[in-house]
């Protein structure tokens, strides 16, 4: 189902005129109250007034986390803070939190990003919508809440906690539509089946999954073992929250809200813009924030872009699913590999579970990778030794093939690995030092 007809529909150059008029709009206001900028629109030798055009948008200098950190908590905020009505942030796990304020407009801009999100997969005024996602300070959860109610569903505000209510709520509350991590949705799909109950005894027909990478195996996975239809969204705390993006039942790619954001990918190391089908750094521009303007934000998330209209009939540009980010990837000598290409391979796996761990080491000069990852419940245990040695040579093979060098497999117990709780789950231990 399609949303906002007027937008998601939009002939591509009435877009382009929505979108540099926004631009134009937010350079202004960001020049004009936000120091940050105008410093570095002077550094870099840029008038504002001559960006016209789309094209001249590579002329403007990045924003990065760093520079979003060193704001803290209110210098990037683009208008007096008893305008902002809201106030949200990232973990800050490595570092001082990224603060972001909204505006009253800022948030009926989400709310419409976020309606568009659950349309796509079908949500209308008749479903009961679940939100799995942790609430507070974090952004996904209020993110989908607040789009779901946009729509007129009712909503559900679960957050994360207990499993087994988790599935109560699912069960008794007939959930129809479900939002969550793809981490937590994996272990909301394992108590399901330890509470001897079956999809098919619930009302469940929609997943949205987000902020974290995963992969087309555990998409699989996930609509077998929940018996719903399961769909990606992209956005981040710093650019808005959920609702940047979505997939369609198309599964073609993200629609990109181009008219709220303009999306480019560069070369990470050049920071040159690659063309469409080009895999780079995903780099987000917002034109119609009020609250927290950015200019040209480098997210970290590889992806590809591709403009040309979709199955659905959806003119807004496409990005490919989220391969990894930057700092996410495993650096092993001259081999780059990242979580999802292991994910991939142990959801397609037989035996085991797609929990896992990944524990990077330095031995003799020589870097190295172990993947750790929980055999199955159910795995038979006639010839055990024998089968688990047989099933651990099997799986170092494949992830060899995908990864392009070899891998030490470990086989944990059952639920002895970390599951994803409250946000999202880190699968990396790096034990090298500096």
């Amino acid at each position: 189902m399609i949303w906002n007809e007027k937008y998601e529909l939009m002939d591509r150059e009435d877009l382009a005129q929505v979108q540099i008029e926004g631009l134009q709009s937010t350079l202004n206001r960001a020049r004009r109250n936000v120091a940050f900028y105008r410093q570095a629109f002077e550094r870099a030798g840029v008038k504002v007034e001559e960006v016209r055009a789309l094209p001249d948008l590579a002329h403007l200098p990045f924003t990065t986390k760093a520079d979003l950190r060193a704001a803290y908590p209110y210098d990037m905020f683009a208008v007096p803070l008893r305008d902002i009505v809201r106030i949200q942030c990232t973990s800050g796990t490595t570092g001082r939190p990224v603060v972001v304020g909204y505006t009253p407009n800022d948030l009926k801009m989400w709310s419409e990003c976020m309606a568009r999100v659950l349309a796509a997969g079908g949500v209308t005024e008749h479903d009961v919508v679940q939100v799995s996602f942790t609430y507070g300070l974090f952004s996904g959860g209020l993110g989908f809440h607040y789009g779901a109610e946009r729509i007129g569903a009712s909503v559900v505000p679960a957050s994360t906690g207990s499993l087994e209510r988790q599935v109560m709520i699912m069960r008794d509350f007939k959930t129809s539509a479900l939002a969550c991590t793809p981490g937590y949705a994996l272990a909301l799909a394992g108590a399901l089946a330890e509470s001897g109950a079956g999809p098919g005894g619930l009302s469940l027909r929609a997943g949205f999954f987000g902020a974290e990478p995963w992969s087309e195996a555990l998409r699989t996975q996930l609509e077998s073992r929940l018996g719903i239809a399961a769909l990606d969204n992209y956005g981040l705390t710093e650019v808005l929250g959920p609702g940047v993006s979505f997939e369609c039942p198309s599964r073609c790619g993200l629609h990109v809200n181009e008219d709220h954001f303009i999306a480019e990918v560069i070369d990470p190391v050049t920071l040159a813009v690659k063309r469409p089908g080009e895999e780079g750094e995903l780099v987000l521009t917002t034109i119609t924030k009020e609250g927290f303007p950015l200019v040209r934000y480098r997210t970290g998330d590889l992806t590809t872009l591709d403009p040309s209209p979709c199955r659905c009939g959806r003119t807004l540009a496409r990005m490919a699913r989220i391969r990894g980010r930057i700092d996410d990837m495993i650096n092993l000598g001259d081999v780059k590999a990242f979580p999802s290409q292991v994910e991939e391979v142990l959801a397609a796996t037989e035996g085991v579970e797609p929990h896992y761990e990944l524990v990077v080491d330095r031995v003799d000069g020589m870097d190295t990778l172990e993947v750790r990852v929980e055999i199955a419940e159910d795995m038979p245990e006639v010839d055990e030794v024998r089968a688990i040695e047989r099933l651990k040579e099997r799986i170092a093979r494949r992830l060899a093939a995908s990864l392009g060098t070899p891998v030490k497999v470990s086989l944990a117990e059952p639920k002895s690995l970390a599951r994803a709780g409250e946000g999202k789950l880190r699968r990396v231990v790096d034990r090298r030092q500096p």
